[in-house]
């Protein structure tokens, strides 16, 4: 049972996740075709979207193959198909054919099923981790405004809404797997007080790679990782994963450092973090400014060492609910995933049409 101070409201979560255990039903659209439909990757940085599909395509407990059952309605088509099979970047219009195949989906299953059209699709649900997911779902005006869009890229600047959206971690499974790249030594046998390697794109990384890099023993700030280092060694090293966005809010480091056990210290702007409204992450992470950067040795040194190892354990408990399990477990991410759209599901009323 979820306990303790990494939950917002731990016996809340535990009733909600019961209640949607016995009653959450979700239809997927059977409309189209494979690569760009009912398929995503399940290797890379966007891994979590493919699992995600794979998983509900599988799915027997949460699945109805009655629409009129269902609490939400699955729009499976994977954005990182579209842009690798019919992504035009020589085009004057490049995203111009990705648009115009969300179009032509939506238009086909509101013609053939008429729920679409009862909510003005807000029991429906997109999911995306590629960074034009955001972008895309511009494509149908209600798919924006109404529907539950489950993204990586979970940025309010950009029009990421934490009330109807949810926030879709991003998980880098380079082989598809989790092993090898979970678990980790204990606080006494982690001698780096901070970590991070990556390169320089986004505006906060060259602020912090100007302060730190190569400048102090303790905190092994890189650009690129000397010859010979293993970067999930350095991970498991390390105190603190320093966890700065790029170009886009969302980064894998941060689950990374979940699976390493290594804290994580989260630099960005305007994001959304995964599962928030369950998760109480100032239990088990530490947010830093852009300003705040400079500071970043005190700030970390001025956690004393029981409340870092309070935080370490933390993170190692927390640590299942970002977990991509084959098949699936309790409270695993594909379950938390799907709590999260729940939650959401709550908030919409739907009229049956007479």
């Amino acid at each position: 049972m979820p306990q303790g101070p990494v939950y917002r409201n731990a016996r809340a979560f535990y009733q909600s996740y019961r209640e949607m255990e016995k009653l959450f039903k979700v239809y997927v659209y059977e409309e189209g075709e494979p690569p760009l439909f009912h398929d995503g990757p399940c290797r890379s940085i966007y891994s979590t979207e493919g699992r995600f599909i794979n998983n509900m395509e599988m799915e027997n407990q949460f699945r109805t193959r009655d629409p009129d059952l269902a609490h939400v309605h699955f729009l499976p088509f994977s954005v990182v198909k579209m842009v690798k099979f019919i992504y035009q970047p020589q085009s004057f219009n490049s995203t111009a054919a990705l648009k115009r195949t969300i179009v032509d989906y939506v238009h086909t299953i509101s013609r053939k099923y008429p729920h679409w059209n009862r909510s003005l699709g807000a029991d429906h649900f997109m999911l995306s981790c590629h960074d034009w997911g955001p972008d895309l779902s511009h494509a149908i005006s209600h798919l924006y405004s109404n529907s539950i869009r489950v993204l990586c890229n979970a940025n309010t600047s950009e029009g990421f809404h934490p009330s109807k959206d949810v926030s879709l971690p991003e998980i880098n499974l380079i082989t598809g797997l989790n092993k090898g790249i979970i678990g980790g030594p204990s606080p006494s046998r982690r001698p780096t007080l901070a970590f991070f390697a990556g390169g320089l794109h986004g505006p906060i990384r060259p602020i912090l790679l100007n302060h730190w890099k190569d400048k102090d023993e303790s905190m092994q700030i890189h650009e690129y990782l000397p010859k010979g280092i293993s970067y999930y060694e350095e991970m498991k090293r390390s105190k603190f994963c320093i966890c700065p966005s790029g170009y886009e809010v969302a980064s894998p480091r941060i689950v990374e450092a979940i699976y390493l056990e290594c804290v994580p210290v989260i630099i960005c702007d305007h994001y959304v973090l995964p599962f928030s409204d369950m998760l109480n992450w100032k239990a088990f992470s530490v947010s830093v400014t852009l300003e705040d950067i400079p500071k970043l040795k005190d700030i970390l040194m001025s956690i004393s060492s029981r409340q870092y190892i309070r935080m370490q354990r933390r993170v190692k408990f927390v640590q299942r609910h970002f977990v991509m399990n084959t098949p699936p477990k309790r409270f695993d991410v594909y379950h938390m995933i799907l709590h999260s759209i729940w939650l959401r599901r709550l908030n919409i009323r739907v009229h049956p049409q007479d």
